[in-house]
């Protein structure tokens, strides 16, 4: 048996995150344990996309924050080797006249209200940006410029270098088997593939795995396991690293893209994707039908993409939940155990600011946003963050 002052379960980017975090506020002796690999579950899966364009105003400020950190990653982590692999492109988003529009318009001037740079420009303004697109259906567009994409992996991994150069030690190829409870029902420590660990503090940051913490606890945890299809295209056109993101709220699938490698184009539905029975983040099949309808929605807005052939393809999968919303801090029913699951695909855009905030709840510190609206009893009291948009990654 060993003993800790904290012990996070998974090291993905959000555990990485809280690591790091937990060590810059002085949490003392604090240990990772991780199933496989740091980063080597769906966060080495992630699209990589950053905004802060949100329906649901709460995540906006958390999005906020991270950007920032995103911003100047080497210099907060003060470790000049860290890097985000950040391309700040800007984000385009468009919606024509019907449903989605009332949705884009009022969170657009959410954005706005809360100092956030977000432009709204015209179909001209548009084409200019991201040329190789139509727009001749928008009837509202909004450009965010401090927005982009990243890489998840790096990140996760540069969090984990500086957590161990403040002292955290990280445990990879260690399953954590049940939660260790005390008569009380407080958390005081793990079980493991090998051996027993201790600590006053349990921060759970387990993903698509989180359904563990029902089965340790007997506490609801209302997540689903998701798989979407990511589409790596390559067009007659380049879509390069200088154009922006782009959310077509027009098309039936929300699609969302990117540029990959500087000239492919990334793209893939923001709308629910495969239920899985069970939890599994391993590759799944690409359908020849999932790649027609992609494809001939991204031919759609971008004309000359309709000969555009297929260069990769792969999948990654979400830890939902009802909300599309994840659930952070503690859990009333289990002192000493803290959580952050259920990102629904906002993870990685939201893990350096959801790092902070679950490493102060965990030490009792006052928490730079409030992290009332994400508590589990939300689900009990109905209190849900529901987007504007309906279900989707876009919140």
């Amino acid at each position: 048996m060993e003993r800790y002052d904290a012990i996070v379960i998974g090291a993905g980017v959000i555990g990485c995150s809280v690591a790091y975090h937990l060590a810059r506020f002085g949490a003392g002796r604090v240990l990772v344990l991780d199933r496989t690999q740091i980063g080597n579950g769906t966060t080495s899966q992630s699209s990589g996309i950053l905004r802060t364009h949100y329906s649901v105003i709460e995540n906006v400020e958390l999005a906020r924050r991270s950007w920032g950190i995103f911003k100047d990653f080497a210099g907060y982590l003060e470790d000049e080797d860290a890097s985000a692999g950040l391309v700040n492109c800007g984000y385009l988003i468009a919606a024509p006249e019907g449903p989605k529009l009332a949705a884009l318009r009022s969170a657009l001037e959410g954005q706005q209200a809360q100092g956030i740079e977000v432009q709204l420009i015209d179909r001209d303004a548009a084409r200019d940006r991201l040329p190789i697109a139509r727009f001749d259906d928008a009837a509202l567009i909004g450009y965010e410029p401090e927005a982009g994409f990243a890489d998840a992996y790096l990140v996760a991994t540069s969090f984990a270098r500086a957590a161990r150069r403040l002292g955290v030690k990280i445990r990879e190829g260690v399953e954590v088997q049940t939660l260790l409870r005390d008569e009380a029902g407080r958390a005081f420590g793990v079980e493991t593939s090998v051996g027993r660990f201790e600590a006053p503090r349990i921060i759970s940051t387990q993903n698509i795995w989180a359904g563990d913490i029902e089965r340790w606890t007997g506490v609801p945890t209302p997540l689903k396991a998701e798989r979407h299809t990511v589409l790596a295209l390559e067009g007659p056109e380049a879509y390069t690293f200088q154009m922006p993101v782009f959310k077509d709220l027009g098309s039936p699938g929300m699609l969302y893209c990117r540029s990959y490698g500087g000239k492919q184009m990334l793209v893939s539905e923001g709308t629910a994707g495969e239920v899985l029975a069970t939890p599994d983040n391993e590759q799944g099949e690409v359908s020849m039908d999932a790649i027609v309808e992609v494809g001939s929605q991204v031919a759609e807005r971008f004309p000359s993409y309709e000969t555009a052939g297929l260069a990769s393809s792969w999948t990654g999968v979400y830890d939902v939940t009802p909300d599309w919303n994840p659930v952070l801090g503690a859990l009333p029913d289990v002192p000493g155990l803290t959580v952050g699951y259920g990102f629904s695909g906002h993870g990685f855009k939201l893990s350096p600011g959801v790092g902070r905030l679950l490493a102060q709840a965990a030490l009792g510190l006052a928490t730079d946003v409030s992290l009332q609206p994400y508590a589990h009893e939300r689900f009990r009291t109905g209190s849900l963050l529901t987007g504007k948009y309906g279900v989707g990654a876009v919140s």
